[in-house]
C-alpha cells in the first residue's frame, strides 16, 4: 500500500497549522486581491523547486503570473476559450503523465467562470481535477476571489477539496482562517491565525477577531444576493437596463457589451450564428429567453436555430406575429448536461469517447449509467415548476446540442426527442420528464451519434447537450393528439421532376398528423410532395397502377399509450372538428362501390389537400418564410413546421425547427448527360437525381442484384447490410469513389423494403443508387426532406433511383456477372456471394458517373482507357 510522504507549504507556521501536508492535497484560498495570495503560492512553488520536485504552472487567465519562469518551473500556457472539455481533458492527461513528485500550481479560478460564462462550470471544473491530483499528484494551489461566486460554484469546491482557507488582510496585518482541513484536527485549527513572519498565531483577544470579521460578508443572510454568480449577475444588470426602458441607456456602449456578452452566454461563442444572433436578438430577446430557462450555458443549435427564425420573420414583416404560434418553448441550458455528468460520475465515460480508435467501447455501459444518474434538488424544484406550468398538455423534450444545426453539422436524427404524454400525477410527470432528460442525454453518446461526430472529425470537440422543450403541436380529438399539418420546407427544391417547376420557389414534404412521416420515410404509404410554384403538381410514378397517391395513415399521439401510433385516415375523417373541406376531398368512385354493397350512409374521402393549397394563402405564406430564412442566413435552410387550420382558411404556423441546409453545389450543373452514347451506359436513369451535380471517375462499384436478395432470409438481409458497411468503410481508408447500387430503399430499417444499412454503413459512398423494384408501391424519391436525405446532401453524396422498366432507363445486369471480382473480404460472407457483385475499374474498363440534377439525368458508362 502506497503510503503518501509529508509536502510543505514552505511556512513551517503554516505546516503546523494544518499539521502537515500530505502528497495529493489540493489547497484553496479565498482572498479579497490576488496581492494576498501571492507570498503564499510563492512560499510553496520555492519550497517544492528547493526539494527537486516539478512544479507545474498552469497559466490561463489574464491576470499577472504569480510565477516568473525559473530552472524547474514548467509553465502551461493554456486557453479555457478552446472549450471546457478540451481544457480539461489538457490538464487531466498533465497530471496523469505526472507523478508524485509534481507540485501544480493554477491561476486564478474565479476568471474560469467569466471565459464559460457560469459558475456552475466552474464548479464542475474543479471537481474534476481535483481528485486528480489526490489520486496522481503530489498537491496543489488554487485560488478564488471571495465573494464574487455563487454557491454553484463555491459548494462543490468546498465539497471537493482537501483544505480551505479564507486570507484576510488588515492593513499590515495578514491573517488565515482555516475553513476546511481534511481528516487533521486541533483545539485552534479553525480559529483566525495572524501571521508574525513564519509562524501563524491564533487570535485569542475577541476585539481583533471581530475587527477582522466586521468586514466580511455572510452572504447566507442575503437571500437576494448569495445566489449571484457570473451568470446571475449580468442577467441581473440587463433586468434592471430593460425596467429603466431608456432609449439612451439601451443604446449606451455599456449596454452594447453587455448584450453582445449575453449572446455569447446563451447562443453562441463565435461564427456565422453569433453574427446572426447580432443582427437579430435584441436585448430584450435574449431576457426572453432567459426567464424560459433552467440551469446555465448555452440552449444548443436547435433552440437557436428555432429562437432565430422567429426573430427574423418578426423583423422580416410584423404579419408573422399573426400568422405563426406564439413562442412557448421552455429550455434546459448545456451546463445542466455536464454537471450531471460529473456530479454522477459519469464524466470520464465521455472522455474516452474522444479516442478515434476506442471511441465506441463502453457505448451501453455509458447509455445505462446515464439512465441512472441523479439530478439535484434545486433542479428537481424546477422541473416540476415546469411542469405545472402545463398541467397536463402533451410536451417534447428534445436534442439541442451545441453541435447541432450548425452550419457545418446538422446531426439530423442523430439524438433523441421524447415526447411526454404528460398525464397522470405530478410525481408521475415528473419521473416521466426526467427520464426524457436522461434518455436525450444517453442519445449524445449513441453509436450512431458518435460515428457521425467521428465521420465528421468532430470528436475532439466541446459537445454539451442542451435541451429544448416545447408543448405538442395540434388539435386534440378525444384521447388522440395530432396537427392538421406537419412537414418540412426548403427554399430552393433539388428535385425538379416536372419542367413546369421552378427549382427556386423551393419545395415541401408535409403529410396529416405528427412530423414523424415527414422527416422518417414511409415507402409503403404517399407523402405528399409540394413544388411550391405549382402545389397541384402531383408526384406519381406513372408506370405503377398500384402506388398510393394520397396518404393513407395518420400519425397520432395517442394519451392512453403514451406513443405515437399510425390511424387510417378514413377513421379521423369521422372526426366532427377536423377542418375535412381543407385536408381532403370526397371520393365519389369509392362512394359508388359502397352504395352497391347497401353502404349508402358511408362517405369516403381522399387527403389531397386540394383546397388547402388552391384556396388558402398557406403555400404563399411558407414560400416567403422559406425565401425570408434563406436570405437572412445567407444559405438555404431546413424548416421544420406544424400548421393548424379552421374552415374558414384561417391557419397558425409552429415553427419546430431551423437548420442550415448543408447543400453546397445543389442546382448548378455543367454536365451534359445527354450527350453520352446509350450503347456506352451500363446504368442510364431518367430520375430522380438528388445532389451535387458532377461527373467523375468511379473507382468500385458494389451491385446488389434484386432477384438474389430478394431470395435471401432476413438474417441474411442484414448480413448484406453488414457487409457493405464493412466495404464502404475500407475503401474509405483507401480514399477511393464508390458507387452503391441495390434494390429499393438503402438505409432502410424494414429488410423487406431494401438493404438495411445505417448511416455510418453508407458514410464514405459517392454515389447512391436505389433501383425501384423491392415493393409494388415504393417510390424512391420520397426521402426528399428527410433526416436521410438531409445525411446524403451532408455527406456529399449523389442519390438517384432507377425505374427499370421505365422509358430512356438502362441497367445492364450482364455486365456485372461478367466484370465483378471476389475480394478477400468476400470470403467470410460465403452465404451472400451470388446476391453481391464488386466490380473494380481497371485499365481496359474505366467507369465513370455524371449527373445533372436540374435535367434529372444519370448515368454510370465506360471511358476511353
Amino acid at each position: 500500500m502506497y503510503v503518501r510522504r509529508n509536502i510543505s507549504t514552505g511556512m513551517k507556521g503554516l505546516d503546523n497549522l494544518f499539521q502537515g501536508l500530505v502528497e495529493g492535497d489540493n489547497l484553496v484560498w479565498q482572498v479579497d486581491s490576488l496581492e494576498e495570495y501571492k507570498p503564499f503560492v510563492k512560499a510553496f512553488a520555492a519550497d517544492a523547486l528547493d526539494r527537486g520536485r516539478r512544479v507545474v504552472y498552469f497559466r490561463f487567465a489574464t491576470h499577472a503570473p504569480f510565477l516568473p519562469p525559473q530552472a524547474g518551473l514548467d509553465i502551461r500556457d493554456l486557453s479555457p476559450s478552446v472549450g471546457f472539455e478540451p481544457f480539461v481533458s489538457e490538464i487531466h492527461r498533465t497530471i496523469v503523465e505526472g507523478n508524485r513528485d509534481c507540485i501544480y500550481i493554477f491561476d486564478c479560478l474565479s476568471e474560469l467562470a467569466a471565459d464559460w460564462c457560469s459558475d456552475r462550470m466552474l464548479g464542475n471544473f474543479f471537481m474534476l481535477i481535483c481528485p486528480y491530483v489526490f489520486d496522481y499528484g503530489g498537491g496543489a494551489y488554487f485560488t478564488l476571489i471571495r465573494n464574487r461566486h455563487s454557491f454553484h460554484a463555491t459548494d462543490p469546491v468546498r465539497q471537493t477539496t482537501q483544505i480551505l482557507i479564507d486570507v484576510h488582510q488588515r492593513g499590515d496585518k495578514t491573517y488565515v482562517h482555516p475553513l476546511k482541513v481534511q481528516h487533521r484536527h486541533s483545539k485552534t485549527m479553525y480559529m483566525l491565525h495572524r501571521r508574525n513572519g513564519d509562524d501563524f498565531e491564533p487570535v485569542t483577544q475577541s476585539s481583533e477577531a471581530a475587527e477582522v470579521f466586521s468586514d466580511v460578508t455572510w452572504n447566507h443572510l442575503d437571500g437576494s444576493n448569495w445566489r449571484l454568480g457570473f451568470w446571475s449577475m449580468n442577467f441581473a444588470k440587463a433586468e434592471e437596463i430593460a425596467r429603466e426602458n431608456s432609449e439612451e441607456k439601451l443604446k449606451s456602449a455599456g449596454t452594447m457589451e453587455l448584450t453582445q456578452l449575453l449572446r455569447r452566454m446563451l447562443i453562441s461563442r463565435k461564427g456565422p450564428v453569433l453574427d446572426l444572433a447580432e443582427r437579430y436578438l435584441s436585448l430584450a430577446d435574449l431576457l426572453a429567453i432567459r426567464r424560459r430557462m433552467i440551469g446555465t450555458g448555452m440552449i444548443g443549435g436547435k433552440s437557436v436555430g428555432l429562437v432565430l427564425a422567429q426573430a427574423i420573420l418578426r423583423r422580416h414583416d410584423r404579419k408573422w406575429s399573426s400568422i405563426l404560434e406564439p413562442p412557448d418553448s421552455f429550455f434546459i441550458g448545456a451546463d445542466v448536461f455536464y454537471t450531471y455528468l460529473v456530479q454522477n460520475g459519469l464524466w470520464w465515460l465521455k472522455q474516452r469517447q474522444k479516442d478515434s480508435r476506442a471511441y465506441l467501447d463502453g457505448v451501453t455501459l455509458a447509455r445505462n449509467q446515464i439512465l441512472n444518474g441523479k439530478f439535484p434538488e434545486y433542479l428537481m424544484r424546477q422541473f416540476r415548476d415546469l411542469l405545472e406550468y402545463f398541467g397536463q398538455v402533451p410536451i417534447i423534450v428534445r436534442s439541442s446540442s451545441l453541435l447541432e444545426d450548425d452550419f457545418d453539422s446538422s446531426f439530423a436524427g442523430k439524438a433523441e426527442s421524447i415526447l411526454c404524454v404528460n398525464q397522470g400525477s405530478l410525481k408521475q410527470r415528473v419521473e416521466d420528464f426526467v427520464m426524457a432528460i436522461r434518455r436525450v442525454y444517453a442519445s449524445n453518446m449513441s453509436e450512431s451519434a458518435l460515428r457521425y461526430r467521428a465521420s465528421r472529425g468532430l470528436l475532439d470537440k466541446d459537445e454539451q447537450m442542451a435541451i429544448l422543450i416545447q408543448r405538442i403541436s395540434g388539435t386534440t380529438c378525444g384521447r388522440r393528439v395530432f396537427p392538421h399539418l406537419a412537414g418540412v420546407g426548403l427554399p430552393f427544391n433539388p428535385y425538379v421532376w416536372d419542367k413546369r417547376i421552378d427549382p427556386n420557389a423551393g419545395v415541401m414534404r408535409v403529410v396529416m398528423g405528427m412530423g414523424t412521416r415527414a422527416v422518417i420515410p414511409h415507402p409503403e404509404d404517399h407523402t405528399r410532395i409540394v413544388a411550391l410554384n405549382i402545389p397541384e403538381l402531383q408526384l406519381v410514378d406513372p408506370d405503377n397502377q398500384n402506388a398510393f397517391t394520397s396518404q393513407q395513415e395518420v400519425d397520432v399521439l395517442d394519451l392512453d399509450s403514451g406513443r405515437v401510433v399510425p390511424v387510417p385516415f378514413c377513421d379521423l375523417a369521422e372526426e366532427p372538428s377536423l377542418p375535412l373541406s381543407l385536408l381532403a376531398e370526397r371520393d365519389l368512385a369509392m362512394e359508388e362501390k359502397a352504395r352497391e354493397h347497401a353502404l349508402r350512409n358511408r362517405k369516403y374521402w381522399t387527403l389531397s389537400f386540394t383546397r388547402l393549397f388552391s384556396s388558402t394563402s398557406f403555400v404563399p405564406e411558407m414560400r416567403e418564410l422559406l425565401q425570408a430564412l434563406a436570405s437572412a442566413y445567407g444559405t438555404s435552410v431546413d424548416v421544420e413546421f406544424t400548421a393548424t387550420f379552421s374552415d374558414d382558411g384561417h391557419f397558425r404556423i409552429n415553427l419546430l425547427q431551423c437548420r442550415p441546409f448543408l447543400a453546397e453545389g445543389v442546382g448548378a450543373s455543367n454536365v451534359k448527360v445527354e450527350d453520352i452514347d446509350i450503347s456506352e451506359c451500363v446504368v442510364r436513369s431518367t430520375g430522380p437525381v438528388l445532389g451535387c451535380s458532377r461527373s467523375l471517375d468511379i473507382d468500385r462499384i458494389i451491385y446488389v442484384s434484386p432477384s438474389e436478395y430478394a431470395n435471401l432470409p432476413v438474417q441474411d438481409r442484414y448480413a448484406m447490410a453488414s457487409l457493405v458497411g464493412e466495404l464502404i468503410r475500407n475503401e474509405r481508408l483507401l480514399k477511393r469513389r464508390v458507387m452503391l447500387i441495390g434494390p429499393g430503399r438503402w438505409g432502410t430499417k424494414d429488410p423487406s423494403l431494401g438493404v438495411p444499412t445505417s448511416y455510418s454503413d453508407l458514410n464514405g459512398a459517392s454515389i447512391l443508387c436505389e433501383i425501384a423494384i423491392m415493393h409494388e408501391g415504393l417510390i424512391p424519391d420520397l426521402s426528399l426532406g428527410s433526416h436521410f436525405f438531409n445525411e446524403l446532401v451532408e455527406m456529399r453524396m449523389l442519390y438517384f433511383a432507377l425505374y427499370p422498366k421505365r422509358k430512356g432507363n438502362i441497367i445492364d445486369t450482364e455486365f456485372f456477372e461478367k466484370q465483378a471480382g471476389v475480394p478477400e473480404i468476400l470470403s467470410k460472407f460465403p452465404r451472400l456471394l451470388d446476391a453481391i457483385k464488386i466490380v473494380d475499374a481497371t485499365g481496359k474498363c474505366r467507369l465513370r458517373l455524371s449527373a445533372d440534377a436540374p435535367s434529372q439525368l444519370a448515368a454510370l458508362h465506360r471511358t476511353a482507357g
